[in-house]
Formats: C-alpha cells, structure tokens, sequence
C-alpha cells in the first residue's frame, strides 16, 4: 500500500490540482470524489495547450496531421487501460448522454419484442433510458430488485428474470450511492448462457477510478465511463463498444466512411487529457511493478488503490488510533452495512436526529467537503427501501490520507453524540 513506501503519498498528491485546498473556500478535505474526483495538473495543462489549437481533423496538414495522431493514441491507451483488445472506443458529450446512445441502437437492433433487463441498483443514465427506448421499440423493461443489505445487485437476484427473450441488458459496475461493486463478469455470463445474443451495457462511471477495469474478460457489448471521474476533466464521456455492437444501426452521418460513432468534429483534448490519466495509472503502477509491460504496471496500480482505499474505508468504518469508527456510533447507519467486501472507496451514512443537510453544512464549515444524496430520481432507488429520506455520502480516492479520515471522524462524532 501507499503508505509501506516513504513519500509516495506527497507524491501522488502533489500530482493533482486543490488536494488541500478549494480555490473559492480554503483548506479542506475533498471527501466529494463520487461526485467527480480531484483533476491531474497534467490535464489541466494539456486542456490549455489543446484550446488554443485552431485546427481540425481530416485536412493535409502538419498540425491536422498531429491532432488525428493523438486521438489514435489515446484510443490505443484507452484499450490498454481497459483491456479491449477488440471494438472501438470514442468520445460523446457525457458519460449519461453514450449510455443513452449504446442503449437507444443496442434496443432498436434486435428483433421484436423482448426485453430490456437492468435492476434497480442502477443510476437514471440507464434506467431512463431503458425506459424510454423499451417503449418505443416494443419491448418490455424489467427492473431486477437489488439487494438493500448488501447495497449491490448478484447473479441470484437476477436469475429470476433471466429468459431467452432478452436483447438488452445493462448492469451498473459500482454503484454511486452505496459504493458497492457488482460482478459484472459473472451477471454477464448467466444472461449469455440464456440470451446468448443480448447486447449487454455496462455504466463503469464509478467504477473507473478505482481500477482494474478488464473488458475482455466481461463477455459484454458496451462500457461507459465519465473520465471526469477519473482524474480527467469535464466536458466528455469515453465508450467502448464491441465489434458486433459497433455494426448496430446507430446515429451518423450518410456515407460517412466506417460508419463511425463520433459525431461532428472531435475534441482532441478530450483524447488527449485522456492519455494524460492512462499515463498517471502506469506511473503509479510502475512504483509496484518492475514489469515492462503497460498493461501489467496499470494493473498493479489498480490493485494498490484498491488495498489502499480498503485501509481508508476500514478506518472510518471500525476507527483509527483512539478515535472510533462509524460502526460503533449508535446513531449511524451504515448503508450496505459496515462489513462488505463489496465496497470501493465510499460510505454512506445516515446521522439519527440530525437531517442529513444540516450535517453536509456542518461538516463543510469544518472544511470536510461531503454530499447529500436525497431519496430523488437519482438515489430514492437506494434509499426508499431502506427508509432513509436522504444520507451523507462520504466518497474517498487513493489520494486522500488517514489523517483526512481521523479529522472526520472528529467531526461526525460531534453530531452523532451530540
């Protein structure tokens, strides 16, 4: 972890802009990570150089020339990163606005009827549009029922639903409110055992900045990230599609050559603040890894962030030094419960007696940057089942540090004993 290495943590740290600081508030601490994690310097300085680029893609020039050269790069790197050996990858307007996109083509491609199936863990990107391209398509959509306990959804609570009319079905990687993983691999298999051409979706908008992304080992159709959330910038979501998904019938331009994705002119800078992050995870993999190979140092990365952020969660969630943790606060409840291995790098909590804004306030007079997730059309999903009108979502990345988390814990225990 990054912690049995001397100075990496400062190291890591000082690689992203307002680690410590908001630039309109002050010292804080950035516990708002689910809701778009802290940006790279580098990327902040590769959006400037690229802004001020006149040109376009496509002409016969030096700097045309250059512009398509970074964008093949990053898709290289993208693939790399994920693991997709196969299919294209491209950019679109958000990650919320390509889910919709892969869903509306991946609906209106297969034969008549049928169903779209996703569950009710799932974020409104999806279900929305599930929803609505069910419909026009003729199809039924059917909302697997997630498991409240374990805040995530498993291959036993879809196998219910699972029939050899489904043509759609998408499935959420990490969940943004409970902070739980979901094995995507295993849920795809079940449904290709039964519904061997459904065209399977995957949000991995949380998921992404944990790590250890593995496409090629999913068996699906389609993956969507916000890289915003991944240490990149916002302006852009990044999808990868399968070549099957790819041939689909989908929006673009008559005769356009490859019968692309990408629609209009590209933002370079999109591709390229992207190479920016893939950069990042190989360097930081290359501080466990001797290895020459890319992929085998993002890898590793992925796997100290993940033993990283365990330690960060288990020290909110059991206590640190002589500070207890949320776990033992009568007063706490603990969505997802405080001993699931499903967890990445987030608790949310909900404070008995104290609404869960007046303590997001108190806890960002404290300089302990949270956020409230109300029980509305993005979170009642979760919480309606649990009771709960609103919590307290305290999202963490690899760059935050135990004494972040002590400094919480200081606070939270003010209004839960209070």
């Amino acid at each position: 972890m990054f912690d049995t290495k001397p100075g990496l943590i400062d190291e890591i740290r000082n690689r992203f802009a307002h680690v410590d600081s908001c630039p309109f508030q002050g010292p804080r601490i950035f516990f708002e990570n689910a809701g778009g994690a802290l940006t790279l310097k580098s990327v902040a300085e590769t959006s400037a150089k690229m802004a001020a680029i006149p040109d376009n893609q496509g002409r016969d020039n030096p700097a045309s020339h250059e512009l398509v050269r970074i964008i093949n790069t990053a898709k290289e790197d993208a693939r790399v990163f994920m693991n997709a050996p196969d299919g294209q990858f491209f950019v679109g307007e958000s990650g919320t606005e390509l889910l919709f996109r892969l869903i509306s083509a991946a609906c209106l491609a297969g034969p008549d009827g049928g169903k779209v199936l996703g569950s009710s863990l799932e974020h409104p990107a999806t279900r929305s549009a599930c929803d609505r391209w069910a419909k026009i398509a003729g199809k039924s959509h059917i909302v697997v029922p997630h498991n409240s306990d374990t805040g995530s959804v498993s291959v036993d609570d879809y196998m219910p639903e699972l029939t050899a009319d489904i043509r759609v079905a998408t499935i959420l990687h990490t969940s943004p409110v409970t902070g739980m993983a979901v094995d995507v691999a295993a849920i795809a298999a079940a449904i290709r055992k039964v519904a061997p051409e459904c065209y399977i979706i995957v949000d991995g908008i949380q998921h992404a900045a944990h790590g250890r992304l593995d496409i090629d080992s999913y068996g699906i159709d389609g993956y969507v990230i916000s890289p915003y959330k991944v240490f990149s910038r916002h302006g852009y979501g990044l999808a990868w599609v399968s070549d099957r998904m790819a041939a689909v019938g989908h929006d673009n331009l008559i005769g356009a050559p490859g019968e692309p994705w990408e629609m209009g002119t590209r933002d370079t800078g999109s591709y390229a603040t992207f190479s920016d992050v893939v950069s990042y995870f190989d360097w930081l993999g290359s501080q466990f890894s001797d290895s020459e190979d890319r992929r085998t140092r993002i890898l590793a990365a992925g796997e100290a962030i993940h033993a990283y952020e365990k330690s960060l969660t288990d020290a909110m969630l059991f206590g640190t030094g002589n500070l207890k943790g949320l776990a033992d606060m009568e007063r706490v409840t603990i969505v997802g419960g405080a001993d699931n291995p499903l967890r990445e790098g987030l608790v949310s909590i909900a404070v008995k007696g104290v609404p869960t804004v007046d303590a997001v306030r108190k806890l960002n007079e404290a300089g302990i940057r949270t956020h409230t997730r109300k029980a509305d059309h993005y979170s009642g999903n979760i919480l309606d089942p649990m009771g709960l009108d609103s919590c307290i979502r305290v999202s963490m990345c690899h760059y935050n540090t135990l004494a972040e988390v002590a400094q919480f814990l200081t606070e939270i225990r003010k209004l839960a004993e209070d």
